[in-house]
């Protein structure tokens, strides 16, 4: 996938401003995936000079005009016809993966904090996406029913949810291997 895809899903959620889409890749779509906000701004304005988007100038009061995008007709027709290419599954690069199996060549307890560290960061996303669900999409203040784009976010949300909570049972497994191994020496 290619960052101009995943500019204009997020476009055609909503049209935004530069700045106002990289906040989105911040909070939401940059969890599946990442962007600069430099990298952001660079493929605008390609897709722009490439008629994939549109921009148009918007006054605002105590600040510089901003420039809204939203997806023009080529791009759609872009998005069209990436949405309807064949996936390949994607091969998994995973650092941490390889320092536990190296830990068998040092101290397997070494590694203990950083695996630590690594699943507080998880849970923490855990906890990020739950509250965003809650916010969306189950809690009192969400739209009943959902709408088809509604409904599609939510199931991606679900698929991060999944994932997060495989991880920390994953990490929970390798803290404690490393701790009995550590044990051994």
């Amino acid at each position: 996938m290619a960052l101009e895809h995943a500019i204009l899903v997020s476009l055609l959620e909503q049209p935004g401003s530069g700045y106002e889409l990289a906040r989105r890749f911040d909070r939401s779509i940059g969890y599946f995936w990442t962007a600069t906000h430099q990298q952001i701004y660079r493929v605008l304005k390609r897709m722009e000079s490439d008629a994939w988007i549109e921009a148009r100038e918007v006054a605002q009061q105590d600040r510089p005009d901003k420039k809204e995008y939203s997806v023009a007709a080529l791009g759609r027709a872009a998005l069209s016809g990436w949405l309807h290419e064949p996936i390949e599954p994607e091969s998994v690069r995973h650092e941490l993966a390889v320092k536990i199996r190296g830990a068998a060549f040092d101290d397997p307890a070494a590694l203990i904090r950083e695996v630590r560290r690594y699943r507080q960061a998880h849970a923490e996303r855990l906890a990020h996406y739950l509250a965003g669900e809650r916010r969306d999409f189950t809690g009192p203040e969400a739209p009943a029913p959902l709408d088809d784009r509604q409904e599609l976010q939510h199931v991606v949300l679900r698929g991060g949810i999944a994932y997060e909570q495989m991880t920390l049972a994953w990490l929970d497994d390798v803290i404690d291997t490393l701790e009995r191994l550590g044990a051994r020496r």
